[in-house]
């Protein structure tokens, strides 16, 4: 399943285009506070698929029985460019497990790049609900082997994917390792560079919300 937010009108298509804006990413804060609204949105989203169980709660006047989330979910991000996002679903799963990974492109002399992954932080993974922030879904290639990573601590339930920004390359490329995954797009564009940037896409996402890195 793939959502483009962006195909139902709504302040979420004033936040893609503040993204996009070369004028606007000057701003990092108000860069960073867009990619949290949009996680903010998602997460709301996500929320409608899960399961919920119904609950007596005691009030000062009787009992009230309301839905509550029957388990919460894990949210995984790919440092660094994916804290942003995360925040926004964090703060509505505000008591969910959190993972950590960072998933990079190592840039190779002729122009090609390898993802390099070092670093994975996680919680119990088993059966639960897995849903994993990354601004820019443009190859596939970092995401498909970060929740390869992720399947090797266990074996998730389902798997979200939210991103801000997609190319139908790197979706492809995803449901065809991961054909039960649901992607949640701010928006998706179709062109991907030779060097595997989304065009007209946003620029580094990474860069725009923390500064400039050297490149390994």
């Amino acid at each position: 399943m793939v959502v483009n937010l962006s195909k139902q009108y709504s302040l979420l298509s004033d936040w893609v285009s503040e993204l996009r804006n070369v004028d606007i990413q000057n701003d990092r804060m108000r860069f960073r506070r867009n990619l949290e609204r949009i996680g903010e949105v998602a997460a709301i989203e996500i929320s409608k698929t899960l399961a919920y169980t119904p609950t007596d709660i005691q009030t000062p006047l009787g009992i009230s029985v309301c839905n509550l989330l029957s388990k919460q979910p894990v949210l995984a991000t790919i440092l660094r460019a994916g804290l942003p996002l995360h925040q926004g679903l964090l703060n509505y799963f505000d008591r969910a497990d959190n993972a950590f990974i960072s998933a990079y492109r190592k840039h190779n002399k002729d122009g090609s790049f390898e993802i390099s992954l070092e670093y994975v932080s996680c919680p119990e993974l088993e059966d639960r609900t897995v849903i994993i922030s990354d601004p820019m879904l443009a190859t596939g290639a970092s995401l498909v082997k970060t929740i390869q990573y992720l399947r090797d601590e266990g074996h998730p339930s389902e798997i979200h994917v939210v991103c801000a920004i997609a190319c139908t390359v790197g979706i492809e490329y995803v449901l065809r390792s991961e054909p039960k995954a649901k992607i949640w797009c701010g928006a998706i564009d179709d062109e991907l560079t030779a060097k595997g940037y989304i065009v007209p896409g946003l620029g580094d996402a990474g860069d725009l919300a923390f500064g400039n890195k050297v490149q390994m």
